[in-house]
């Protein structure tokens, strides 16, 4: 069924691929973005106009539009929502970075507390037919039960990005469980791919080994990542848009809330040894490593258990590290 979608973050990585994806399958979207300054402003608005050019070698001209808006401005929100009647959100905008947190609390606090409540009254006064928002693998801390699953405790988050997006959760709860919003979290789990986050320690490494620089390799590459394609977390949010959670008692508690959350990785977790050696393969260059402890909030490892999303849509992702880096280095080099 064809929908009018809102996505918030347009203009960032997942946000921008999302919305090619859905005007690719006949959704009318509308993508808002505030073009913060967190990475440089200039990748955003590429992808912008790498959209628009996607929109008219395609003829999608009438089924997108983008409006430069700050989920932290309520008025200028409500107006849009008002206006536009949205059947479907997906709830994209965040202040990202686990160690940008420990400098810049108060971003994370008005983006990702103020910014996300405002969404939040915007689909429950606008009849949202289904809210999806992006939380993150962050949320499990340093849980020692591997695969993490979404029935794990996540009460020890151990930055205040995840703190944020553990809130985020808890208030995307309770307001489907006071207001009947259906709603569908979706816990990513390292995102990598062309147009990427230049702060993401891929993005980095491509950069600084392809400049023969050296880079910092933390807790000496031992730590591991369910390094998670692009296209992959795309078709996963695409293919859960129509599955609408229903009201259904939780496995944990007694509440009924049309809500559910689902984890999006890979569920095959890789050394960062072994992605630094994808990275030399691809640029055919070899790092110049400096080894150093691991980062504050950083955790050790995260993998995800995504038979719930395997059981809901039948998806599972399905690229490996060395395609999907060869892939990201193929565009790093085009677009430097």
């Amino acid at each position: 069924m064809l929908q009018k979608i809102l996505v918030t973050g347009s203009a960032g990585f997942i946000g921008f691929h999302l919305v090619k994806s859905l005007l690719s399958a006949g959704h009318k979207v509308t993508g808002i973005d505030n073009l913060n300054d967190y990475y440089a402003p200039k990748l955003k608005l590429d992808r912008l106009d790498n959209l628009m050019e996607f929109v008219k070698e395609n003829r999608l001209t009438a089924g997108y539009r983008f409006i430069k808006l700050d989920i932290v401005d309520d008025c200028e929100l409500r107006g849009l929502f008002d206006q536009e009647k949205f059947d479907v959100v997906i709830h994209l905008a965040a202040q990202a970075g686990v160690r940008y947190s420990l400098e810049n609390p108060k971003a994370y606090v008005a983006s990702n507390l103020v910014g996300f409540v405002n969404i939040l009254e915007c689909c429950r006064h606008g009849q949202v037919q289904h809210f999806l928002f992006a939380s993150s693998s962050s949320v499990y801390g340093m849980n020692a039960k591997q695969p993490f699953s979404v029935t794990d405790n996540t009460d020890y988050p151990i930055s205040l990005y995840a703190a944020t997006k553990k809130s985020n959760e808890l208030l995307a709860h309770s307001y489907s469980h006071l207001f009947g919003l259906p709603t569908t979290g979706l816990r990513f789990f390292t995102v990598y791919g062309p147009y990427g986050r230049p702060d993401m320690a891929y993005f980095k490494f491509v950069q600084a080994i392809n400049n023969s620089d050296i880079i910092n390799v933390y807790n000496n590459g031992d730590m591991k990542r369910d390094f998670t394609y692009i296209d992959d977390i795309v078709m996963g949010i695409v293919k859960l848009v129509s599955k609408c959670p229903t009201p259904q008692i939780s496995p944990i508690t007694d509440s009924k809330a049309p809500f559910k959350i689902y984890n999006i990785g890979n569920n095959s977790p890789v050394t960062l040894r072994d992605f630094i050696s994808a990275i030399e393969s691809a640029l055919k260059k070899k790092a110049n490593e400096k080894l150093m402890p691991m980062q504050q909030g950083d955790v050790p490892l995260t993998y995800a258990d995504i038979d719930d999303l395997v059981e809901a849509v039948d998806f599972k992702p399905t690229t490996d590290i060395n395609s999907g880096i060869g892939k990201f280095v193929d565009w790093y080099l085009s677009y430097k």
